[in-house]
C-alpha cells in the first residue's frame, strides 16, 4: 500500500537542534577587550539610574554646579514635576539612559563630597544641640566645662546667653520649642564648636 501524499506532506520534518560551533576566530583574542556580560551591563544601568535619582533629589543650585549636559538637566527637572508613579519610573529610566553617555565618576565624587560635608554639618548640629540642652539644664556647671574645652570663651557673654535662654524656657514655651534667646545660644555654640 502506498503512502497518502497529503498525509506525507503534512508530516513535520524531524527536529534537528541548531548547533553553534565556536571556531577560534569567534573567541575573543588575547589583548582584545571583552564585551561586558549582560549582568554587568544591567548593574551599570541600575547604578546610573540610582545616581540619577540622587541627582533628582538635589537642589537646583547644586545641580547647576555639576555642569551636566542640558538634555540631562532638563530631564531631571522634568522628573521632579512628574506626579504619576509610572511616568516617574519611565523618566528615571530615561535619565539613566542619558547618563550612559557621560562620565559618571566626577558626579559620584561630587555627590560623595557633598554627602561627607552634610554628615559633618549634621554632626556639628547635633553637638551644638546637645550642648545647648546641657547648658540649659545644668547652667554654670556645663558652662565651666565648655570654658575649659574652649579657652578664651567670654564667660560674662556666655552667662548672659545661658541665663536668657533659661529664662525664656521657664516662661512656658511648649515642649521642644525654642525662642529667640535659645536660637542665639545655638548659633553661638555652632560658632564655637565649628
Amino acid at each position: 500500500m502506498g503512502q497518502n501524499p497529503i498525509l506525507a506532506a503534512a508530516r513535520p520534518e524531524p527536529f534537528e537542534p541548531r548547533v553553534t560551533v565556536r571556531t577560534p576566530e569567534d573567541l575573543p583574542q588575547e589583548g582584545e577587550p571583552q564585551r561586558p556580560s549582560k549582568s554587568e551591563r544591567k548593574r551599570t544601568a541600575h547604578a546610573a539610574q540610582d545616581l540619577g535619582e540622587a541627582l533628582i533629589a538635589l537642589r537646583d543650585s547644586d545641580l547647576q554646579a555639576l555642569a551636566l549636559p542640558e538634555r540631562l538637566t532638563e530631564a531631571i527637572r522634568e522628573a521632579r514635576r512628574i506626579t504619576s508613579r509610572a511616568a516617574g519610573a519611565r523618566q528615571r529610566q530615561y535619565i539613566g539612559k542619558l547618563m550612559r553617555d557621560i562620565d559618571l565618576e566626577p558626579i559620584r565624587a561630587t555627590l560623595g563630597a557633598r554627602s561627607e560635608r552634610d554628615a559633618i554639618e549634621t554632626q556639628l548640629f547635633k553637638r551644638a544641640e546637645s550642648w545647648r540642652e546641657r547648658l540649659l539644664a545644668e547652667g554654670e556647671t556645663a558652662l565651666d566645662e565648655l570654658a575649659r574645652l574652649r579657652p578664651g570663651l567670654d564667660r560674662e557673654e556666655w552667662s548672659r546667653r545661658v541665663a536668657g535662654a533659661r529664662r525664656e524656657r521657664s516662661t512656658g514655651l511648649r515642649a521642644g520649642a525654642v525662642g529667640p534667646a535659645g536660637r542665639e545660644l545655638f548659633r553661638a555654640l555652632r560658632g564655637v564648636l565649628g
